[in-house]
């Protein structure tokens, strides 16, 4: 008999006022009083950000006749029993849809762009079964040439069944299927290109003057790398770049067959524009991380992601791997694919270095305690935040270099993190024939070493359970690449990280240990003078940069209302910064390591 399946639409009412109506319509609700639930959170963003409270108003009806909610927690709602036999039950809601990002909901005159996590209700019980959403077209004039880009199939042969960009009935297989395909509707430009005989298509909202021919045939090259990294066939029929581009912006979050991006229009190509300049690289790298991600966290995954909650928080100790990996990959690809040069990505390297050791939280936290409180800590950052957190993302990368190292230099190139990738693949990863089997702690560990023939449980100890400097000059020596650090510019320090409004200078952080914090400096104080002389933007680093070390000077600021007065000890300069230097003496290991495909 053929499966029961949950009905959804979903319609722009008023563009104007940022109002999407959703519908969700059970056909057989639970005889007890059918419960429903908005998810806390979406999946590869790791924040309770409780979508419910965007829910402006909700009601219910079966068989024409209104149905009591009774709401249950902030994100769950339980209709009243609709009678002994069961009945098809219907939910309205109102979603107040203004978040500007990748991860909600966002609608305007414009364009009108959900992910179904922050608009779809879940039928509690019921999860499982196929879905049909009707993606409906704002009423008016203005929005008759509007088009749909979302990965969703087509439900061909149902009524009313979407074509090709168009509004109408798409269908999923489960409730985790329709939240896992965001949407965009409005008059977006879009290209097309194929790469390892899968479809791909880019569209893009906001005005932008994309060369979308140059883009095309860099994310061809790009996606092809990442497929054929991981051996084709690629795991998924279609993919769908959804970028909208703004003033100034910038984000991204994976999906299973597809990404959505937010960029500055200035970061993409424009007609005529020669070579591969920083911004464009830096959208090249964010396209690059969101697509290896098809992999690595959406079939690869934690074994706390394979069977997770979308009501509450779900730990693992693994985001070093899942996003660290992914960060090492995603710029490396660019260089592999020959979209970048060798000294770029050995800048970026340098640079991702720099960024770890700049934050005095690199000595407080590991990266398995950085993983596991990403959702109160990472994903919520204070002014506290450099004191106190290590950032998986970048010092995940950093582990992810320092790991490949060791297993190409320790087997003589027979054995790379590429290795390790493809053999997570071939044994957790979630594809055709093979369900997701959940990466545990020390499974990572455990191949690599059966891979290798490596003793690895010290490596790993220290990296990711410790907080000691990774020793990659050592690592880096063999393949004929010198870790230099350049001196700091000779400035003294106070120790603290600002942020301007105007002419004023706020404390932004004051760093752990710092002369600024051995004051009593805070975070939030407003400077005002040091010795006498009054600071803004322009003129703080002029009253410092005849200063030495050692040296006392006297500071006024504003904490909330109060004038108060620091006497501060000025400390040596800021940390120094770093370079990845070649030898261009032929080296084996570093040709096997870092060549074009």
């Amino acid at each position: 008999m053929k499966p029961a399946t949950i009905h959804y639409c979903i319609r722009p009412s008023h563009p104007e006022a940022h109002l999407f109506e959703v519908q969700c319509t059970v056909p057989a609700a639970d005889l007890a009083g059918q419960r429903f639930a908005l998810p806390a959170w979406i999946p590869g963003s790791y924040l309770i950000r409780d979508f419910a409270r965007h829910i402006v108003s909700i009601r219910a009806e079966s068989a024409g006749k209104p149905v009591r909610l009774d709401k249950i927690d902030k994100h769950t709602w339980q209709a009243a029993p609709t009678g002994k036999a069961a009945a098809a039950l219907t939910v309205t809601c109102e979603v107040y849809a203004w978040d500007l990002s990748v991860r909600g909901a966002h609608l305007d005159q414009t364009h009108g762009f959900f992910n179904g996590s922050s608009v779809f209700l879940r039928a509690l019980g019921q999860e499982h079964l196929p879905c049909l959403v009707d993606i409906r077209r704002p009423l008016g004039k203005p929005y008759r040439d509007w088009q749909v880009a979302t990965a969703l199939a087509t439900a061909d042969g149902e009524k009313g069944a979407a074509e090709r960009h168009g509004f109408g009935v798409y269908r999923a297989a489960s409730y985790a299927e329709l939240i896992d395909h965001p949407v965009e509707m409005g008059g977006f430009t879009r290209a097309a290109f194929s790469a390892c005989g899968v479809p791909h298509e880019v569209v893009i909202s906001g005005r932008h003057d994309c060369d979308l021919a140059r883009l095309s045939s860099d994310l061809t090259r790009l996606c092809e790398w990442h497929i054929r990294f991981f051996g084709e066939p690629a795991p998924m029929p279609h993919y769908l770049f959804l970028v909208t581009a703004v003033g100034d912006g910038y984000g991204g979050l994976e999906h299973r067959a597809s990404t959505a991006l937010l960029c500055a229009r200035d970061d993409l190509p424009y007609p005529g524009m020669k070579g591969t300049p920083e911004r464009y690289r830096t959208f090249l790298g964010l396209c690059s991380h969101e697509y290896f991600h098809s992999w690595n966290i959406k079939r690869i995954r934690p074994s706390a992601f394979t069977s997770c909650t979308l009501d509450a928080e779900n730990y693992t100790t693994l985001l070093w791997a899942f996003e660290g990996f992914t960060s090492y990959y995603d710029d490396l690809a660019l260089l592999r694919s020959a979209l970048i040069e060798r000294e770029d990505w050995l800048g970026l390297v340098a640079r991702t270095i720099d960024k770890v050791h700049r934050d005095p939280g690199r000595k407080r936290q590991t990266l398995a305690e950085s993983s596991f409180d990403a959702w109160t800590k990472y994903y919520r950052p204070d002014e506290n935040t450099p004191n106190a957190v290590v950032s998986y993302y970048a010092k995940g990368a950093l582990v992810a270099l320092a790991l490949d190292l060791t297993l190409r230099a320790g087997t003589n190139n027979r054995v790379s993190l590429d290795d390790v990738m493809r053999a997570l693949w071939q044994r957790y990863g979630e594809r055709a024939g093979h369900d997701a089997i959940g990466v545990g702690d020390d499974d990572i560990r455990l191949l690599a070493e059966e891979l290798s023939g490596l003793e690895l449980r010290h490596f790993f100890a220290a990296a990711i359970d410790g907080t000691s400097e990774l020793p990659l000059a050592p690592l880096l020596k063999p393949f004929g690449i010198r870790l230099r650090r350049d001196k700091a510019p000779t400035t003294p320090a106070l120790g603290i990280k600002t942020r301007t409004a105007g002419e004023e200078v706020h404390l932004a952080t004051v760093y752990a240990g710092s002369p600024a914090q051995t004051a009593g400096l805070a975070a939030g104080d407003l400077l005002i003078a040091i010795d006498g002389l009054r600071v803004t933007p322009a003129s703080l680093e002029r009253l410092l940069c005849r200063r030495q070390a050692g040296e006392s000077i006297r500071v006024h600021a504003f904490r909330r209302d109060e004038l108060m007065d620091f006497s501060v000890r000025l400390g040596s300069p800021a940390s120094d910064t770093h370079q990845l230097v070649v030898n261009e003496k032929r080296n084996a290991l570093r040709e096997g390591w870092l060549r074009k495909a």
